[in-house]
Parts: structure tokens; C-alpha cells; sequence
């Protein structure tokens, strides 16, 4: 049975540019199997209501999945929005580690790439996740906004740690 060497990429872009680069990657380069954004679901407070939105995770980023890397980067020279290839310490553009790859496909939606909202408790001074994907990633949680219904969350992703702030609904606080 043949091995599938397919793996992601990331792609650097001005935040807000995320949407058009995706649409020209996927018109104009050859041996793209997905290209996508990472998003994130949220509550927000329109009209005195909680109604649930969409946001990006990671601003600037588009994530791209090829067997064929050298392909891909012929591809991207000269299109619009595009600014490099993420990599490592000025090395060749390098694809996602298989945990990097594994810890995305675990957090979003495999479909629709959204992290959706989480639910759960507040005990005392610990975070304890009863619904969604943050469920049993309650040691990557560092901070929670109860208000906004957010919490950021630790991710190593391309050698570099960053927070990233996904949607984390507390349904109730005790202790």
C-alpha cells in the first residue's frame, strides 16, 4: 500500500489578505490537494444577544496541504498577497510536524477547520472543559475571560510558541 506524503504548509500573508490568497492558490497553483484558513468560533454580544460568529485563528496564515512542495513553491512566486513560506531558522520552507499537523486535526473541525466553542466549569481556580475541543486540553489553557467567553490557549506550531485565543463559554463558576 503507497505511503501518502502529502503534508501542510503555512503561508505568511497580511492579516485580512488570508481569504484572496487562499482564492488565488487555489486558482493558479498546481498539486494543491486543500488549501485553507484556520478559523475559530465565538460569542459575541450583538443587540443585547449572544449570537455565535466566526473569526480567524491565526491571523496571516494560510495553510496549504501538497504532496509536491517544490511545486507549491513554484506556484506561489508572484502571486498576489503572498508573502513566504513559513520554515524554520531561515532553513527550506518546511511542512507542519506530524504532532503540529495532529494537535490542529484534533482542536478544529476536519471539515470546516473551525475550533468550535467549548463549554465549562470554573472550579476554585481550575478550568475544567465539559464540551467541545478544549476538552482535555484544559493544561493549555493560560488565561480565561469569562465576559468575553475566550480563552487563549498555548500552541507550539512551526518551532514557536504562540497563544491563540479560542472560544471557551463558562456555564458556571463555583469554589
Amino acid at each position: 500500500m503507497p505511503r501518502d506524503h502529502t503534508r501542510t504548509y503555512v503561508l505568511q500573508t497580511m492579516a485580512g489578505q488570508e481569504r484572496k490568497l487562499k482564492e488565488a492558490v487555489e486558482r493558479g497553483v498546481s498539486g494543491v490537494g486543500e488549501c485553507y484558513i484556520p478559523e475559530r468560533e465565538v460569542a459575541e454580544k450583538r443587540d443585547g444577544q449572544w449570537v455565535r460568529a466566526v473569526k480567524r485563528l491565526l491571523p496571516g496564515y494560510v495553510f496549504v496541504r501538497t504532496d509536491d512542495p517544490d511545486a507549491l513553491a513554484a506556484g506561489l512566486r508572484g502571486l498576489p498577497g503572498f508573502s513566504r513560506l513559513l520554515g524554520v531558522s531561515g532553513e527550506r520552507f518546511m511542512a507542519l510536524t506530524p504532532g503540529e499537523e495532529a494537535w490542529l486535526g484534533a482542536l478544529a473541525n476536519p471539515e470546516t477547520h473551525v475550533v468550535e466553542l467549548s463549554q465549562g466549569v470554573i472550579e476554585g481556580d481550575r478550568v475544567r472543559v465539559s464540551a467541545g475541543p478544549l476538552k482535555g486540553l484544559e493544561s493549555a489553557i493560560r488565561k480565561v475571560d469569562r465576559h468575553k467567553r475566550a480563552a487563549w490557549i498555548e500552541v507550539s506550531l512551526m518551532g514557536r510558541t504562540k497563544l491563540v485565543k479560542v472560544g471557551l463559554e463558562i456555564v458556571r463558576k463555583q469554589g
